[in-house]
């Protein structure tokens, strides 16, 4: 029973998937950097800082799914969570547009490791379909919100919820930051590839997260709701098994 309620909440995220390409609305570029925006050395150097972490999470995921092989069909749903959610437009300012990135739900539940391979995935099947994003700048897009996010997104949470007790706040508060921080990271790139003539990397910086901050705040609360609805979701038809996932990552 618990099973095709999964499988009922996976196809409804599908559904969403679906809509929500073929109404999407065309914008200039997307926050995830485009195919061939970054200098080629840059590219290489995030995409070196980019693979151990994929590598170790590879690892991660194996070992999971051979343990606990009935987690898959949630691996599933937060990875599609995550694929709706940053495959949304939303116009910014100056041509460009912001998204949520949804992965803050899986670094929760399985850790930033597990989730940098999801992220990945997700990023690869919005460049190759979506255009979306891009093949040369995955490396650069994964470090940002497949990787510093969610690993955010994971301290956030157990720190939290170890201290309030209250992990609806936890988990609000872990899908927001991760939020933020991978739009804070991916200004960081951008303005290491392309300083300011005038002020350099920090006035470049500044620049790049001046024109995300309009939308991405009220984007990053809003996704910290929506990841708790999810969560609220999960714990009325899934509560044993994450119960049984939280006491794992405690080491019980």
């Amino acid at each position: 029973m618990k099973n095709k309620r999964m499988l009922s909440g996976i196809g409804a995220v599908v559904g969403l998937v679906l809509y929500f390409v073929s109404n999407e609305p065309q914008t200039v570029y997307a926050m995830h950097i485009m195919e061939g925006f970054l200098p080629v050395k840059w590219a290489l150097f995030w995409w070196a800082v980019f693979l151990p972490f994929f590598l170790l999470g590879l690892r991660s995921l194996t070992k999971l799914t051979k343990e606990r092989p009935e987690t898959k069909l949630l691996l599933g749903l937060v990875g599609a969570f995550a694929f709706v959610l940053s495959a949304l437009k939303i116009p910014s300012v100056t041509g460009s547009s912001s998204h949520p990135t949804g992965t803050g739900l899986g670094a929760a539940l399985f850790g930033p490791l597990v989730m940098t391979v999801l992220g990945t995935l997700v990023l690869l099947f919005q460049a190759l379909l979506l255009a979306h994003g891009g093949l040369t700048t995955l490396g650069a897009n994964a470090f940002s919100m497949a990787v510093v996010g969610p690993v955010v997104a994971y301290f956030v949470y157990r720190a939290m919820d170890r201290s309030t007790g209250k992990p609806r706040l936890a988990i609000f508060t872990a899908a927001a930051l991760a939020d933020m921080t991978t739009y804070l990271v991916t200004s960081i790139q951008l303005a290491l590839a392309f300083p300011a003539a005038s002020g350099g990397i920090a006035a470049s910086f500044m620049k790049f997260a001046g024109i995300f901050a309009v939308t991405q705040v009220p984007l990053a609360i809003s996704e910290g709701l929506l990841t708790v609805l999810v969560w609220n979701f999960l714990v009325t038809y899934n509560g044993r098994e994450l119960a049984q996932l939280q006491s794992i990552k405690r080491g019980v």
